[in-house]
């Protein structure tokens, strides 16, 4: 059974909240420097990215100034060859991307 939309939408901002809490007060040297929130943030954008690509077909379409095929091929833009994970991209999305996607997600959940 296919579970609602507002599900994944909700679960993507939890996400995308979580790493939001991980880097208040972190610059980009304490980031490299931690190699435990490295990999916490490039596990919960991966996590974004299955979310993602569990929305309808249907609400992408509603939808397109949210860049559901960014956000689902994330996963495969930060692991290259499921060995080497690309910490700039990580960073640029967590410190960046997120905010703006939260403020386009937000308003959906709910009414998906």
């Amino acid at each position: 059974m296919r579970k609602d939309d507002s599900v994944y939408l909700g679960h993507i901002l939890d996400l995308a909240e979580k790493i939001r809490l991980r880097l208040v007060g972190t610059d980009r040297d304490q980031f490299d420097a931690d190699e435990d929130l490295r990999i916490v943030l490039a596990h919960l954008i991966q996590n974004i990215g299955e979310a993602a690509r569990c929305v309808s077909r249907a609400l992408q379409v509603r939808h397109p100034e949210i860049p559901w095929n960014d956000m689902i091929g994330m996963p495969h833009r930060i692991v290259h060859d499921y060995i080497d994970i690309d910490y700039d991209i990580v960073w640029d999305v967590a410190s960046f991307e997120l905010p703006h996607l939260v403020e386009r997600i937000r308003p959906l959940v709910g009414s998906a």
